[in-house]
């Protein structure tokens, strides 16, 4: 006789979604090469003082411009800095504005979105505020907050994170438009539920995905707007090392100098395509039907 046990013993084992998660990304080659080099650079950044690097703001007049060699690795830049050590430390500051604008961005736009789409009197006016700041262009926004304060690094993450947030929370608005039609959020609320426990129970676990995959994307785009500000002299001061301020030193000596434009363009546009490349990773995993991709 066969016990239950045995009957048991030969149920088919259910993929929890931690696990399917896994799987999905994994097989998705794009999102682990991207994630693969944001880890390489991240780590390089951490890094910097163990990884044969010198101070980046110090100035040697006797070896300006002077090719790469045993002693720099990349060169030195007109101040005689060593360029290798300043595109080394600039990656931190990138990295810095990338991840925070992306965390405050997320966070702000998503509060905005959610409470505009789930209660109907404020999503007129949180909205047509939103909508006032996205007929700006970002980066002009970020040019004109930060040319009413100093330029720091504080101050242009929160000009980017300003100019990024109607766009999170335009995004998390459609996503919860959708989700509060569902039959489980109406019997929540016939059972008594209070709008914050809706909210924050019921529905914003299920708009973390599109967040997520969005934040992703606005880390890219912050990092360029860091450069491009940086570039311009609108961003962090000309002191500290960044890849725009090195950039920006580096265009009028590019002719003579290629290394002060080319080596912090390349770690700037390799570090963006591998944040979008893991971005696209990830909408395959927060994407139902992405899940069930074999």
């Amino acid at each position: 006789m066969v016990g239950a046990n045995d009957h048991l013993s030969v149920l088919p084992v259910t993929e929890t979604g931690g696990r399917r998660a896994r799987r999905t990304f994994l097989r998705h080659s794009g999102a682990v090469v991207g994630g693969s080099i944001l880890f390489i650079f991240l780590t390089i950044s951490l890094l910097a003082p163990l990884l044969w690097t010198s101070d980046p703001l110090s100035v040697e007049p006797m070896d300006r411009l002077q090719g790469m060699s045993e002693k720099h690795w990349f060169g030195t830049d007109m101040h005689g800095r060593d360029l290798y050590s300043r595109v080394v430390y600039g990656g931190r500051v990138s990295l810095l504005v990338g991840f925070s604008v992306a965390f405050l961005a997320s966070m702000i736009g998503g509060l905005i979105g959610l409470f505009a789409g789930f209660i109907r009197p404020l999503d007129g006016p949180l909205m047509r505020v939103m909508d006032g700041f996205m007929s700006i262009p970002p980066i002009m926004l970020a040019i004109a907050l930060v040319a009413l304060t100093r330029g720091s690094i504080q101050n242009v993450i929160i000009a980017i994170s300003i100019a990024e947030i109607p766009r999170v929370s335009r995004l998390v608005r459609g996503v919860v438009l959708t989700l509060r039609e569902q039959p489980y959020i109406e019997a929540a609320i016939s059972m008594g539920a209070g709008p914050l426990r809706v909210v924050f129970r019921h529905i914003l676990p299920n708009a973390i995905g599109p967040i997520v995959v969005q934040a992703t994307f606005i880390c890219a785009s912050a990092m360029l707007a860091e450069a491009a500000l940086s570039f311009i002299g609108a961003g962090t001061p000309p002191i500290t090392p960044s890849w725009g301020n090195i950039l920006a030193e580096g265009r009028m000596l590019w002719q003579i100098h290629p290394a002060m434009v080319f080596l912090p363009a390349a770690a700037l546009s390799v570090t963006v395509l591998a944040v979008n490349m893991l971005g696209d990773g990830l909408s395959d995993i927060f994407d139902p039907r992405g899940l069930g991709k074999s």
